[in-house]
Formats: structure tokens, C-alpha cells, sequence
């Protein structure tokens, strides 16, 4: 089966993301206690109706649990800058734990209801401590800012994923009469993710990723790709790669503080997420309505309209996983507002159950989108001290804006008909999407890492047209820099081939010796130029000796990782073949 580039490049960068093993546990354990809170939150609200059989109540304690996102997200988010977030996650995990275990025994019992909803309200102030946690976290389990993408979107495709999969088991176990197990299985999830937790580094003992302009990396005494160009190394030294990148931090080994302009930038991913999240606010009580009364389509319609939600959540976070690594996500932030916008649309003006589903998917789809974006992109603008206050920040606006579009859209569906307000939604979300970029600025593009840096000049050399850019960094991975003084031979006549070389800096003269020793100038090679592919391919020693005319620099990749892109490449091994007419093909890859 082949592959587009831009897929071998996702699937590249979620290996990538597998072989960080701290990130890729908590993200499994997390994916895990997400099945289990979807399933807990069915079981509780059956619970709750089948006892009072009043919806007032049902609504209240809808309310009552999102008050304390309100109310506590931003004091949740300075403790998350204060103290260990590994630790706020493992506490308030193991309470929630208990809070699970206790509305168990509240259900086993049959006991008062108010019991249960205080315990319920309880373990979501718990929870309120988590999100800011987490969104603080996952920056410093990340190896570089490459990762912040890749890992917002694989949560956020897990998370949805346990959206679908927990009301599905909590139905059935409230079909067998297991509404108790419902509570206990919540419970051990808790668990689980606590004792991977318990594996995982402190965030004070781990290095924050490469997330920072010039001046936090000059701080830190790390080179940019232009200084290591200039500086002559005194000897070999790995090029920079997403698995050796280097922290940021002070000397004194504080974050270094942005710019007054991330309040700006801050502003802007608020306006974003405020207008997405009343969007997605509105279409979570409206499948209610458009079920019953736009649709006439009766109560099993409701049913069917939110399972678009958790579908469209799973699509959108996996669209995301693509989108985030981009360099520039100017792109990804209207594309995913122009498909909210689409989506509500559409919803304004469907007439049939299918097409309000596919609308309210795509809604929820480009929700995610954003999401993910939003996410990654405030990791990317704050520092390390300060995150955890942003993330809360941000998960109050957020919060507002769902409450506050829970409330006004269901009035105005109601009494002006769904097209003018859901197109006027649409056409809001657009708005917001233009002013949120015009705030955020230049924070939309990542600058190019040293490594990557070096891949995309690479991947524009001749020799590696047409070569996907996940093999080049695949391979390019074990490409070492070295420094070479004046005069001093690369590789001599007669010497076996073993390596290979692209020209970094400086200028190199390439010189053959005849049969009576005498020495002549073949050529000069400058920056960009390539040189030691002919004897690899060909197994025969050094055909010329080639030395630094000037001091320069060189990308260094040993013979057997040179062979082995050639051979797993169709595009490189055509074009050697055509450069070197009459050469043994390069082995096909087995």
C-alpha cells in the first residue's frame, strides 16, 4: 500500500509520539478513566431521573456540576504552577476515586439522592483541579514542540473515543441491573490512571520542550541552527532531533518569561474558544428540540443526534492529528472554524434526521479541530510557569461559554426558527476565527527546529527529490555535524567508502591522483553539494581525495543508513540510477 507524504508524515510523528513512553502512558490511562467517566455520568443520570422522575431536578444537577469549572478553574490552574502537576493529577484522581466508591454505596443502599448529587458535585471540583493539570503536563512529558500537536490530538481522540464507547457499556450494564458496578468499574479506572501516574516523573524533574524564541534559548547557552553554522565544532557532534532536544530554561533554571505580547496572543484563543465553545454548547441541548419538535422525529432521534456528537468529536480529533503538523497553523484555525460554521448552518436548515446528524457532526468535527489548536497553540505561547493558570483561564471561558450557549440557543431556536440564528452562529464563528488570528499573530507558525530545519534543506537537494520527508527524518535522524579545518581531507583516494556527505559550510576541492601520482583538480564543491554516494553504491574504494578549502561544516551519514534510504525509496533509486547509467541497481527494499 502506498502512502501520500502528508500521511507518511503523520504516522512518523505518532511513532514517534508512541516511543515516548511517559506521554503514551498517561494518554492510555487517561483514555481508560475517560471510558469510565462517560459511563459513570449515564448511570448517574438514570439514577437521578428514575428516583425523582422530575427533568427540573435532572437540570439543576447539570448546573450545579459546571459551576465549579467556573468558579475554581482559575485557582486550580495557579496551583497546577505551584506544586508538582504529576501530583494534583495523582490526588485528585484517587479522590475522585472515592467520591466513585461512595456514590456506589449511596446506590447500594438507596440511599437520599441529595447524597449522591453532593458527591457528584464533589469529584467534578476534583476534576476542575485536573484539566488545568493536565493541559500544564502532557508540555512537560513532550520531547519537543513537534509533540504538543500530536499529543493534544491523540487526547482529544481518546477522550471522544471514550465519549462512544462508556455510554455504550453503561447501557448495558444498567440493562443487566449493574447500576452499582457502573460506579465501582468508574472507581477502578481512577485507579488504574493513579498508578500509572505514580510511574510517571514530576514535572519539576523533567525538561520542557523547545517551545521559545532566540532569546529563552540564548539564555539556556543553546545554539540556533545559524550559530552552529558558524561556530566550528571540535569534533563530531549528533544534529539536533526531536529525541535529543534541549531544554529552555534560565541559567538559574526558571523559565523564561515571553513577551507582553502573549496576553494579546491569550485574548485571541479566548475570542476563539468562547465563540466555539457557545456553538457547541447550543447543538448538545438542541438535539433535544430538533428531535422533538423541529424534526417531529420523536424521542429515539435525540438518541441518534447525540451519537452524531461523539462521532463527529472522533472525526475531528483525528482530521486534527494532520492538521497540527503544519508548521503554520493559520490554515487549520479557518478550516476548522469554516467547518463549525458549516455544520450549524446546515443544522439551521435541515429537514430530515439524516442530515441534522451529518450536520451536527460536522459541527462537532470542526469543534474538535479547534480545539485541539486552541490547545496546542497556548502551550505554545505561555511558558512553563505560568501555564497552568492559562489552561485554567481558559477552561472557565470555556465553560461560560458552553453555559451560555446551553441557555440562549434553545430560546432562539425556539422563537425565531433554527436558520437565522444557527447561520448567524455560523457566520459568528468565521468572524471570531479572523479576529482570533489577528490577536494570536505570529504564534500561529512554529519555528523550524534545527532538525527539521535541516530536512526540509535536504529534501531539496537533487539527489533527494521526490523522497517523502518522513524517510529523510527517519534516517536523517542519525546524521552527525562536523566541523573541518582548512586543508584538512575528508576522504583520500584509495580509502574504503563508508560514509556520506552534504556540505553544510565552507568550500571543498576535489582532487585525483593519476597512475604517476600526480595530482589534479577534478572540481569544487560548495554548500548544498553532495559528495561520497558513488563508492557506496558502488562498493569500490575512493575514486578522489577531497579536502577543505576553507573552514565548513558537513552533515555526516555512515554508508549502511545512506544504502538503506536508497533501497526503501523508489524515487532516490531512480534518480541514482539515471545519474550513474550502468551502475548495479541499489537492492529493492525485501
Amino acid at each position: 500500500m502506498r502512502y501520500a507524504p502528508r500521511t507518511l508524515d503523520a504516522l512518523a510523528a505518532y511513532r514517534d509520539l508512541l516511543g515516548n513512553r511517559p506521554l503514551a502512558k498517561l494518554l492510555a490511562g487517561e483514555f481508560v478513566s475517560a471510558i469510565g467517566d462517560w459511563l459513570y455520568i449515564v448511570a448517574l443520570l438514570v439514577v437521578i431521573y428514575g428516583q425523582t422522575g422530575d427533568p427540573l431536578v435532572l437540570g439543576l444537577f447539570g448546573a450545579a456540576r459546571i459551576v465549579p469549572y467556573i468558579l475554581l478553574s482559575v485557582p486550580a490552574g495557579m496551583l497546577a504552577d505551584r506544586v508538582d502537576r504529576r501530583l494534583i493529577l495523582l490526588v485528585t484522581d484517587l479522590a475522585r476515586g472515592v467520591c466513585m466508591i461512595g456514590m456506589a454505596l449511596v446506590v447500594a443502599i438507596e440511599g437520599p439522592i441529595w447524597i449522591l448529587v453532593a458527591l457528584s458535585v464533589l469529584a467534578a471540583c476534583f476534576s476542575t483541579f485536573f484539566y488545568p493539570s493536565i493541559g500544564a503536563y502532557i508540555p512537560n512529558l513532550a520531547r519537543d514542540e513537534r509533540q504538543l500537536g500530536p499529543a493534544n490530538s491523540a487526547w482529544a481522540s481518546l477522550d471522544n473515543l471514550g465519549f462512544v464507547v462508556g455510554p455504550v457499556l453503561g447501557g448495558l450494564l444498567l440493562a443487566s441491573g449493574g447500576t452499582t458496578l457502573a460506579f465501582l468499574i468508574n472507581g477502578a479506572t481512577f485507579v488504574v490512571i493513579a498508578a500509572v501516574l505514580w510511574t510517571l516523573p514530576p514535572s519539576s524533574g523533567v525538561r520542557a520542550p523547545v517551545l521559545a524564541a532566540a532569546d529563552a534559548a540564548a539564555g539556556a547557552g543553546v545554539r540556533s541552527a545559524g550559530q552552529e553554522r558558524a561556530g566550528v565544532a571540535s569534533s563530531a557532534t549528533p544534529l539536533p532531533s526531536p529525541e535529543s532536544a534541549p531544554p529552555v530554561a534560565s541559567p538559574a533554571g526558571r523559565r523564561v518569561a515571553r513577551p507582553a505580547g502573549s496576553a494579546v496572543r491569550l485574548a485571541g484563543i479566548a475570542v476563539l474558544r468562547f465563540v466555539d465553545y457557545a456553538i457547541y454548547g447550543g447543538i448538545g441541548v438542541l438535539t433535544v428540540i430538533f428531535a422533538t419538535d423541529v424534526l417531529a422525529a420523536g424521542d429515539a432521534a435525540t438518541g441518534y443526534l447525540n451519537a452524531a456528537i461523539g462521532v463527529g468529536g472522533v472525526a475531528g480529533a483525528v482530521i486534527s492529528g494532520l492538521l497540527v503538523l503544519r508548521r503554520s497553523l493559520t490554515v487549520p484555525i479557518v478550516a476548522g472554524a469554516a467547518i463549525i460554521a458549516a455544520g450549524a448552518t446546515l443544522l439551521g436548515l435541515a429537514q430530515t434526521v439524516v442530515v441534522a446528524m451529518a450536520a451536527i457532526a460536522l459541527a462537532c468535527a470542526g469543534h474538535l479541530i479547534l480545539e485541539v489548536i486552541a490547545a496546542t497553540l497556548l502551550q505554545r505561547v505561555t511558558t512553563d510557569a505560568v501555564r497552568g493558570r492559562a489552561v485554567g483561564t481558559m477552561v472557565s471561558v470555556s465553560t461560560l461559554a458552553e453555559a451560555t450557549g446551553a441557555l440562549v440557543f434553545p430560546i432562539l431556536v425556539v422563537s425565531a426558527g433554527p436558520a437565522v440564528p444557527l447561520g448567524l452562529a455560523g457566520g459568528g464563528m468565521l468572524v471570531a476565527a479572523l479576529g482570533g488570528l489577528l490577536l494570536i499573530g505570529g504564534a500561529t507558525d512554529r519555528a523550524a527546529s534545527p532538525f527539521e530545519a535541516t530536512v526540509a534543506r535536504v529534501s531539496r537537494l537533487p539527489l533527494f527529490a521526490g523522497v517523502p520527508n518522513a524517510a529523510l527524518e527517519g534516517i536523517l535522524g542519525s546524521v552527525r555535524l562536523i566541523a573541518v579545518a582548512e586543508g584538512q581531507s575528508v576522504v583520500r583516494q584509495g580509502d574504503p567508502a563508508d560514509r556520506f556527505f552534504i556540505i553544510e559550510t565552507g568550500t571543498f576541492v576535489v582532487r585525483q591522483a593519476g597512475p604517476d601520482g600526480t595530482e589534479r583538480e577534478l572540481r569544487r564543491l560548495s554548500p548544498d553539494d553532495v559528495f561520497g554516494e558513488l563508492g557506496l553504491l558502488t562498493g569500490s574504494p575512493r575514486s578522489a581525495t577531497v579536502a577543505a578549502a576553507t573552514d565548513g561544516t558537513l552533515l555526516v551519514l555512515d554508508g549502511a543508513d545512506f544504502l538503506a534510504l536508497v533501497a526503501g525509496t523508489t524515487a532516490m533509486r531512480g534518480h541514482l540510477l539515471g545519474l550513474y547509467e550502468g551502475l548495479p541497481a541499489p537492492p529493492a527494499p525485501a
